[in-house]
């Protein structure tokens, strides 16, 4: 994670990524005077210690809240690794639980606490 801030633009996708896990959202709004990313949540992509040999989770983080974050805890996300793991998402869409979204959500809420807990600086008003 960069200490510069990245330029972004408005509906690109970003990355946040933290040990084995990689969060996917949308730019919607850069706040400059404050260095912060207003972005709509895509989905969060968990590997497991078997990085190759297994397929990651995914968690959909379509119908939840946007979020905003330091911008420098971000990178632009590569057409190359999005467009599969957007194709998954959408296999595993029609065939989730009720409680998916639930479930979705408390891995969002822990992942964002571990990068908060792990770069409080980047967190200072």
């Amino acid at each position: 994670m960069s200490d510069s801030a990245p330029y972004f633009q408005n509906s690109q996708i970003i990355c946040l990524e933290y040990q084995n896990s990689y969060l996917y959202a949308e730019v919607i709004d850069i706040v400059q005077a404050r260095q912060i990313c207003w972005g709509r949540p895509l989905m969060l992509v968990v590997y497991t210690e078997h990085l190759l040999s297994e397929p990651p989770l995914l968690y959909d983080l379509r119908a939840g809240a946007d979020l905003l974050l330091p911008i420098t805890l971000f990178r632009a996300a590569l057409d190359t690794e999005l467009i599969p793991l957007l194709a998954q998402l959408e296999a595993i869409a029609k065939h989730q639980p009720p409680d998916a979204p639930i479930i979705a959500h408390r891995k969002l809420k822990n992942f964002i606490q571990q990068v908060w807990q792990a770069h409080p600086d980047n967190f200072k008003l």
